[in-house]
């Protein structure tokens, strides 16, 4: 080989070193934009709970009939209230001494003066200072208990105040609860003898926010701390873990600060539950991603010296399935923009920009922290380092025909059932037995999951009490009880009916004679003494219209009262079509006929734009129906076996109709992501040796990676079972198992078996269909 002369040696020497100078500056560049993202968007994390809106009447369209109603009956009132109910009753159950009486009465009088933690300027710094109305002292008929009326500002209660941003109503509530365990002497009730708890409206929403508090800092804890064991068992690394799951925080910063910016400008509504899933999604689906880029650079490093050119061809590799995935999850919970609700239409875009972050950190960020060591960059994979093989040449990119080591060192027979894939042993042997028995694999992995899917009509998904939302005690629902016990017709959430003046009293006696209600009271021109107790003087006519407030016998809460409410509008909707019937239970109707309309709609347009996504992406129609068919059938197996555990092991009362709905979206649009990881590297192989050579290579090659990823991912959506809401824990076992059974079952048994039993003809109508390999 002829020498090369000196000055052009230095000019390859220079040329290469500026070359390596560029490749550092980008690589600095990326993490460093990264880490501003992270600074700004950590930031924004920590404060998504102060934007949130957790008030299912938000949630509602103003076409609904409680939010029509809801309108009219605040004209009913100088100023709307949100009750907070104190309920006393003796320990004992004996009748209340004068002494205890007195003790509630001077917690009455002491309840306007407790501080608002945290307030500072003309902000409210006491509970009197967010009250429309003093504490009024109610005791109960039977003498055994006795009702502090705090009636909050429901306008102001809303309203975020002091350093870290706590709802007024919060923070009253807080004042409240702290007040009643202080001794008598400070104005409490510890040490009188009494048992006391705050609840009410404001009671269960400061609950529920309470519950929501552990998604900042548990939950991420949980699932990250899940991720990284997972993490360490894959890679036997001590480096490579850590660099996965900083790209995922990094993801979640920049998707928590554009999802903060949206819902801080009003541009969308986030809730609780759509913050717990949109931190559990990013981090699942970032590490997903990487796993799929990290699995096709280890690849690549055994062929190539150059780790620049190894991570060139992986992420060249994985763009095309990693950048479907994304899609098909996107599309997929974009189509929750057809919800009645706001709450689930957020859901779609919250979920869409999670999926954007952990696709742009897989393919900008962890490259470039994959190359931080340059030429020994290598080193994040140790101990287990790969090496190329001595010889091995450092192109651009691989040739055509040739292909990654892992792949090369597979065995070449003209028996299509044959295959083993050097480093994947475990799954050779997979294929293998695929291979050989694929029409019983796939026939008896069918009917399994369709023996769990046929008891998916046993769900109970029409809906639960805002009591039966919390997995743990909490004081308002304990609160609650406590004020069915002892004050039987008062309520704090008395079901509203609008009417006609003339229809008043037609109105009154159609609702106390429908089952489930115990009172119905219009309101008049002076205040009843508690809610939904009797007042005294005239009904109170507005522009030709009245308000009845019916007190139903179950709690306002519960699912018995929105069946009463159900009753009710149907026995005084025939009295006047003008007629409104509002209130929380109505609310909580109105949101339940909404998420049935929701299932009913939005179903169909999910298989649809998922199928019409697989048929571009595989270029076949019929490998489309077959991976849309298995991932249906796997969402009925696990939402059949979810059903027989809630009804017969955890004992849940029911369930919301979005359980379904969400799960549904995501079990769908997830799990087809792994049958999308293999098909196409299924798809890349069979060009080369046929279909059902193809599919047992696809299948052996991406075994380990696509079963990490699944694992990674049902561990993520496990840990939203960390906050004690019967909602999430629900979503978290199906979405979790679901997950396990896509990879486990689905992906590694019945669609490979499927494919392999019919051959060439899966990619049909596609030219591959009449594909032979030579």
């Amino acid at each position: 080989m002829p020498r090369i002369p000196f000055p052009w040696r230095i000019l390859n020497m220079l040329s290469n070193r500026w070359t390596g100078v560029v490749r550092g500056l980008v690589i600095l560049a990326a993490i460093g934009v990264w880490l501003a993202v992270g600074a700004f968007g950590g930031q924004a994390q920590g404060q998504l709970s102060s934007v949130q809106t957790n008030d299912s009447a938000a949630f509602l369209p103003a076409s609904a009939e409680s939010t029509e109603a809801a309108e009219l009956a605040a004209q009913f009132t100088d100023d709307e209230a949100l009750p907070a109910l104190v309920v006393a009753e003796t320990a004992d159950g004996s009748q209340l001494t004068e002494d205890q009486l007195a003790a509630v009465q001077a917690f009455a009088d002491a309840a306007p003066d407790a501080p608002l933690e945290g307030t500072s300027g003309d902000e409210p710094a006491t509970v009197g200072d967010a009250s429309v109305a003093d504490p009024v002292v109610v005791p109960s008929e039977d003498g055994q208990a006795a009702l502090v009326v705090v009636s909050l500002d429901a306008d102001l209660a809303q309203e975020d105040v002091g350093a870290e941003e706590s709802s007024v109503s919060e923070l009253a509530i807080g004042a409240l609860r702290a007040l009643s365990a202080a001794d008598t002497a400070d104005g409490g009730l510890a040490g009188s003898g009494l048992e006391s708890w705050v609840t009410g409206p404001a009671g269960f929403v400061a609950d529920l926010v309470a519950a929501f508090g552990a998604i900042d800092t548990v939950l991420l804890l949980v699932a990250l701390g899940a991720v990284l064991v997972i993490l360490a068992l894959v890679y036997r690394s001590p480096v490579l873990p850590f660099v996965v799951i900083f790209n995922a925080v990094l993801a979640l910063s920049l998707a928590g600060l554009v999802v903060y910016q949206l819902a801080a400008n009003d541009i969308l509504t986030l809730n609780g539950q759509s913050q717990g899933i949109l931190s559990i999604l990013v981090v699942g689906a970032s590490v997903d991603y990487a796993l799929l880029v990290v699995a096709r650079y280890r690849e690549e490093l055994l062929v190539t010296p150059s780790p620049y050119t190894a991570l060139r061809r992986a992420v060249r590799a994985s763009i095309e399935p990693i950048a479907a995935s994304a899609g098909t999850v996107i599309a997929g919970l974009l189509c929750l923009l057809l919800s009645d609700l706001s709450s689930n239409r957020s859901l779609g875009p919250v979920a869409a920009i999670g999926i954007v972050a952990a696709f742009l950190s897989a393919l900008t960020l962890l490259p470039a922290l994959l190359l931080v060591g340059g030429r020994r960059a290598r080193w994040v994979f140790w101990p287990r380092i790969p090496h190329a093989a001595p010889g091995a040449a450092d192109g651009l990119g691989t040739p055509q025909g040739e292909q990654p080591a892992t792949v090369a060192a597979a065995e070449a027979s003209d028996d299509d059932v044959q295959v083993a894939v050097a480093g994947h042993g475990v799954w050779s042997r997979v294929a293998r037995f695929v291979g050989r028995h694929d029409r019983p694999v796939w026939i008896i992995t069918a009917l399994v999951l369709a023996a769990g899917a046929a008891f998916v009509p046993t769900l109970d998904a029409d809906g639960t009490g805002d009591s039966e939302v919390f997995l743990t005690q909490v004081d308002s629902v304990d609160g609650e009880e406590a004020l069915t016990r002892h004050f039987e017709g008062v309520s704090a959430q008395p079901v509203t009916v609008i009417a006609p003046a003339e229809d008043l009293d037609a109105v009154v006696e159609a609702a106390e004679s429908t089952d489930g209600v115990s009172a119905a009271t219009p309101v008049t021109d002076q205040p009843a003494p508690a809610p939904g107790a009797p007042a005294q003087g005239d009904p109170l006519v507005i522009d030709g219209m009245v308000r009845v407030d019916v007190t139903t016998s179950a709690p306002s809460d519960s699912q018995e009262a929105v069946e009463t409410v159900s009753a009710v509008r149907d026995a005084v909707h025939d009295i006047s079509p003008d007629l409104l019937v509002g209130g929380a239970a109505a609310e909580r109707l109105d949101t339940q006929v909404a998420g049935q309309r929701d299932l009913r709609v939005i179903v169909p347009v999910v298989l649809a734009v998922v199928l019409l996504i697989l048929m571009l992406l595989l270029r076949s129609v019929l490998a489309a129906v077959l991976l849309m068919a298995a991932n249906v059938l796997s969402f009925g197996a696990a939402l059949g076996v979810a059903a027989l555990l809630f009804n017969n092991v955890f004992d849940f009362p029911g369930a919301d109709p979005s359980v379904p709905l969400y799960a549904f979206c995501f079990l769908v649009a997830l799990g087809v992501d792994y049958s999308i990881f293999l098909m196409t590297r299924v798809r890349e192989e069979s060009l080369r040796v046929g279909t059902r050579q193809g599919v047992l290579r696809g299948l052996a090659v991406t075994g380990s990676v696509i079963t990490s990823a699944g694992v990674v991912l049902a561990a993520t959506f496990a840990a939203l079972g960390v906050i004690p809401l019967l909602f999430l824990a629900q979503l978290a076992f199906i979405v979790a198992f679901g997950v396990l059974v896509d990879t486990l079952v689905v992906r590694s048994l019945l669609v490979p078996a499927l494919v392999h039993d019919i051959g060439d003809r899966t990619w049909w109508p596609a030219r591959l269909a009449r594909h032979t390999a030579r």
